[in-house]
């Protein structure tokens, strides 16, 4: 793989596209596939993508189609952006039309909420023969689109690979660190979005700064704790995966995951609310903690918030007059 790769796009949504942007500024030749017509047919006519990253221009030369078997033709690399949950779905789809050996880039964050797989594990299941490597790190599509300074994190087992593609997809606007803590990055990013929903419910109830920072802080204890079980590497977890991740997203309203929470702390109606995927992952890492033994009491809190089981007061409460104990605990 060298600079000039061909580079394809799955997901026609804002970070799809953001990614899309991203490799084309990094001089690759780029297709997005999308399932959206009009969102593909605003694309190719150079209009953007007005459904998603309304008011930002996108380059005319990212070829964008409907058509999966067209998109990956010829791929150097496949870059998966579609929501976690449909990541099986769409590999189904995609199973024979890529060519053996092609890596396939994970791009969203989730753990899948039927099986507890990682989305790198259920690459392996359905297309073994491919390379698994994972794109995560503090970034929002808006900034990524508009060429806003954004860095980023690329793994895979491989230490080679993860470079090559570090490479292929850095450019002076988009920076990629490459590492090979797969686990790491993945659960890193996963986890983060269900500690989004937390520190949101407590500034939508405003219960002020302190518990936000209260509850992100321990959060991330949480998220050590859970994602050293799996064998990921403490510097990791303190990198842009993880810790620069949950910066980001834990203070921002431009997270869909941070915005579900301030819904909850506010007694807002979530019906009509855009894809929050923390809401999936919470469930299934309350699961594995629970497997796990392991301590992680404000997953546990987020998990019966969401099922309305418990209010933000109450979780708070639950969480201040637990048994007191050493913050290395």
């Amino acid at each position: 793989m060298s600079d000039g790769a061909s580079v394809t796009v799955l997901g026609g949504g804002a970070w799809g596209t953001a990614l899309a942007v991203a490799a084309h500024r990094a001089d690759n030749r780029v297709r997005l596939w999308g399932r959206d017509p009009e969102t593909v047919d605003a694309l190719n006519e150079g209009r953007g993508n007005p459904r998603y990253l309304s008011g930002i221009p996108i380059a005319d030369r990212i070829e964008a189609t409907t058509e999966l078997t067209v998109a990956v033709r010829d791929a150097s690399c496949v870059l998966v952006a579609t929501p976690a949950q449909s990541l099986r779905h769409v590999l189904l789809e995609l199973r024979g039309s890529v060519a053996q050996g092609v890596p396939l880039v994970l791009c969203a964050k989730g753990i899948e909420r039927e099986t507890g797989k990682l989305l790198s594990e259920i690459v392996t299941e359905i297309m073994p023969g491919h390379p698994v490597a994972a794109l995560s790190g503090p970034s929002f599509a808006s900034d990524v689109a508009r060429g806003l300074p954004t860095a980023v994190a690329i793994a895979a087992r491989d230490s080679g690979l993860a470079s090559d593609l570090a490479q292929v997809l850095s450019s002076p606007r988009f920076r990629c660190y490459s590492t090979d803590d797969l686990i790491g990055v993945e659960i890193g990013g996963a986890l983060k979005n269900v500690f989004a929903i937390a520190a949101g419910a407590v500034v939508g109830a405003r219960l002020g700064a302190s518990a936000q920072a209260a509850m992100v802080t321990r959060g991330f204890v949480e998220l050590r704790r859970i994602a050293t079980s799996f064998g990921a590497r403490p510097e990791t977890l303190m990198g842009l995966s993880g810790l620069g991740d949950m910066m980001l997203t834990c203070g921002s309203s431009q997270s869909r995951n941070f915005a579900y929470g301030v819904a909850i702390g506010q007694g807002a109606s979530r019906v009509d609310f855009p894809l929050a995927e923390g809401v999936a992952t919470t469930s299934i890492a309350a699961r594995i903690a629970r497997e796990r033994e392991i301590v992680a009491p404000i997953i546990g809190a987020v998990d019966r918030l969401l099922d309305g089981s418990l209010s933000v007061e109450e979780a708070v409460s639950s969480l201040m007059t637990r048994p007191l104990r050493s913050e290395d605990e």
